[in-house]
């Protein structure tokens, strides 16, 4: 049931909490997020030193960087994607407990960065699983990392699904080395190219 805001707001005031488990459950949540301990280039740099005492990751709540995916649910892409490490990224993160979210830092991780037009790099880890939020940057400052995480306990604390009706994630496919690239070369339950409209 839902509570008038005006009231939950006059209630405040005198020390009355009102909430619902929905709410609670989505507040410790974003409070306790465990990243994963991975880095792929410069941007893990950063990353790391969101967690030093001068920008201090703990004040969020996401601190604990598990060296396990099965114990952790933030995967921070951090740095270029090669095409031979795709695969190992989507490992990780089909292993990850769910519910699961995804940071993706830099500019190589969103579009491949200065190495686009290369053979061997990944045009953004968005072609193979689902991104809530992208850090712009090369790198990005530790401030943008804090910020990206910010913006992602919003999205956790406005998720209208409760505990009980957390459906397991769909696991991304694989991809594996082809004949020419990788095969899929890229997801279409997740990444959909662009529609171009010409001329209307």
């Amino acid at each position: 049931m839902a509570v008038d805001e005006g009231l939950k707001s006059e209630l405040s005031k005198q020390g009355v909490f009102v909430t619902n488990l929905r709410e609670l459950h989505n507040w410790g949540h974003k409070n306790s997020l465990w990243p994963l301990q991975f880095g792929l280039a410069c941007c893990a740099i950063e990353m790391i030193s969101a967690t030093m005492a001068r920008y201090d990751l703990a004040r969020f709540g996401a601190e604990i960087f598990r060296p396990s995916p099965r114990q952790a649910d933030l995967l921070i892409v951090a740095g270029t994607v090669t095409k031979k490490m795709a695969p190992q990224v989507v490992r990780l993160y089909n292993q990850m407990a769910d519910p699961k979210y995804v940071i993706s830092m830099g500019a190589c991780a969103i579009s491949g960065g200065p190495f686009k037009e290369g053979y061997n790099v990944l045009k953004g880890i968005d072609r193979y699983i689902p991104v809530d939020v992208s850090i712009p940057g090369c790198p990005p400052r530790p401030e943008a990392l804090l910020h990206a995480l910010m913006n992602l306990q919003e999205k956790i604390q406005a998720d209208q699904l409760g505990p009980e009706d957390q459906a397991e994630t769909a696991e991304c496919p694989v991809p594996e080395f082809g004949e020419h690239d990788l095969e899929p070369s890229k997801n279409p339950g997740v990444w959909h190219p662009p529609q171009i409209r010409r001329g209307e």
